[in-house]
């Protein structure tokens, strides 16, 4: 005998970008130029094919590290123009510099994106009380609202639990990409805060969602946008074993995406399917035939087709 649960969308949690964001390559041309009209063709294939509730641009995946700010700032006008009537568009404006990173969240907002991501500055280590400052100077010089992003093992220093439950009581600091991989920490912030948790670990998305998370910024979901929507649609729903079914399939997916960094293979994959991606910019290297037969592999696990 089965029963329908009913439908129960938000948990009564809030979702200020939505369940599903994917953290979107940058694509270039085969000189490694912007290939901008293959931004607005990916971007509009993550959201309608895809089914992305918003899209960030200029994550570490959009290789941001290694874009200008001009580059930066006609991603983002490109985008929110081709898909902003239908997902939302973050921007990553996220540095080791806090004016800097000022800076782009100022020309971000002016370009026309419809929130933030900032990141944890990467490798100089700051104490709490640096990350207090630098978060709040951010969420001080901007109308929009923000996503920290927390991912200790790229950046070297974690947001720890009472700096966050601090930062919260920003009204602009609204939600957390939580790549820190502590199940406990997120537990925490979630049940102290009205902070929206997006795991940044695409396969911890559904134990995310069990202590109190929204949804997921993923890098996979180039691919299984579609499936990972559904699996954290059924969790809302209440149907626990559909949501389970889904991630043990995706599992190969949500995990394999990562034997290199994620851009790599992403783009590795985009380009095998005919969407626009195009090479990584050095010091990133493209994908070697053996990652892409392991890509293959991964998808085929998961029950996703990617041709020779």
């Amino acid at each position: 005998m089965t029963h329908d649960h009913p439908a129960a969308p938000d948990r009564g949690l809030s979702r200020p970008f939505g369940r599903l964001l994917t953290a979107m390559v940058t694509p270039f041309t085969a000189d490694g130029s912007l290939h901008l009209d293959g931004a607005v063709q990916l971007a509009t294939y993550l959201v309608d094919a895809q089914g992305n509730d918003a899209l960030v641009i200029n994550g570490t995946t959009g290789e941001s590290p290694t874009t200008t700010d001009a580059e930066k700032e006609t991603l983002i006008r490109a985008v929110v123009e081709a898909v902003g009537d239908r997902a939302q568009v973050v921007a990553g404006v996220g540095t080791n510099d806090t004016r800097h990173t000022i800076e782009l969240a100022a020309a971000a907002e002016k370009a026309g994106a419809h929130g933030l991501l900032v990141v944890t500055p990467y490798y100089s280590k700051p104490p709490q009380q640096g990350l207090v400052r630098h978060f709040t100077a951010v969420a001080d010089g901007t109308g929009l609202p923000i996503m920290v992003y927390d991912i200790p093992h790229r950046a070297g220093v974690a947001i720890e639990t009472e700096t966050l439950v601090r930062l919260a009581a920003h009204e602009r600091i609204v939600a957390v990409k939580d790549a820190k991989g502590d199940l406990t920490a997120t537990s925490w912030v979630t049940s102290r805060t009205d902070l929206a948790f997006y795991s940044g670990e695409d396969s911890l998305t559904l134990p995310t969602l069990a202590v109190g998370g929204v949804g997921l910024v993923g890098t996979s979901t180039h691919f299984t946008g579609v499936l990972a929507k559904q699996m954290i649609e059924a969790y809302d729903a209440g149907d626990t074993g559909a949501a389970l079914t889904l991630h043990r399939r995706l599992l190969p997916l949500l995990t394999g995406i990562f034997r290199s960094p994620g851009t790599i293979l992403v783009k590795a994959g985009l380009n095998v399917l005919g969407l626009p991606a195009g090479p990584v910019r050095p010091p990133l290297v493209d994908a070697t035939d053996d990652e892409l037969a392991l890509l293959r592999a991964d998808c085929a696990a998961a029950g996703l087709d990617l041709p020779e």
